[in-house]
């Protein structure tokens, strides 16, 4: 199984934003979600009061952990070959995110967990999400005509919402692995059906 990033070494000159992250995901994937903030100093080898010093808030780590997850996975989208239809190139995102969510599935459900928690500062998951969609929409060839430019920009933050909402059911344990990339795609398929001229 893949890990997100190697764990941390913990060598001189190392970013201390970085040691804390590695370390929380070190935790999470020896199934101790519920770690505490000294739980993570010690783990990162820093002192109690810097996880607070950086992040603020548990809250604010489990978000950097997914930031780092939609940057994997928009990292990988872009590896992979180019599609010349929009409509595939958002499905292939999709199957993206999802084998990342399915590489490690405790410790994303346990990141995914803490999205909607408030934590000192707003999050931007919901900016780089959205982002990571409008990436594989481009220029909407092959979805729409042309003069349809307002649909094309609301539809990156339309499908960040769907994908969320599937996320948010496999996260809470109703949707199994084997059915979350079925129902991300069916979720995906029917924003793209409901655009002008699609049937």
């Amino acid at each position: 199984m893949t890990s997100i990033k190697p764990p941390s070494t913990g060598s001189r000159g190392e970013p201390v934003r970085n040691r804390v992250i590695d370390a929380a995901e070190r935790l999470l994937r020896d199934g101790k979600a519920e770690f505490s903030m000294r739980d993570l100093a010690t783990e990162a080898g820093v002192s109690f009061a810097t996880p607070f010093n950086q992040f603020g808030s548990k809250a604010a780590i489990m978000h950097a952990l997914s930031a780092r997850r939609i940057a994997t996975a928009t990292q990988r989208f872009a590896d992979k070959p180019r599609l010349d239809d929009a409509g595939q190139r958002v499905l292939l995102a999709v199957s993206t995110v999802v084998e990342l969510m399915l590489e490690e599935p405790r410790v994303n459900r346990a990141v995914m967990g803490w999205l909607g928690t408030p934590g000192p500062t707003h999050g931007e998951v919901l900016a780089q999400s959205t982002a990571l969609w409008a990436s594989a929409i481009g220029e909407g060839d092959g979805l729409i005509g042309g003069e349809q430019e307002p649909v094309l920009q609301s539809l990156p933050r339309q499908l960040a919402f769907g994908f969320r909402g599937v996320l948010s059911f496999w996260t809470a344990g109703e949707l199994p692995d084997d059915e979350l990339a079925a129902n991300a795609r069916d979720v995906a398929s029917a924003l793209l059906r409901s655009l002008p001229g699609k049937a």
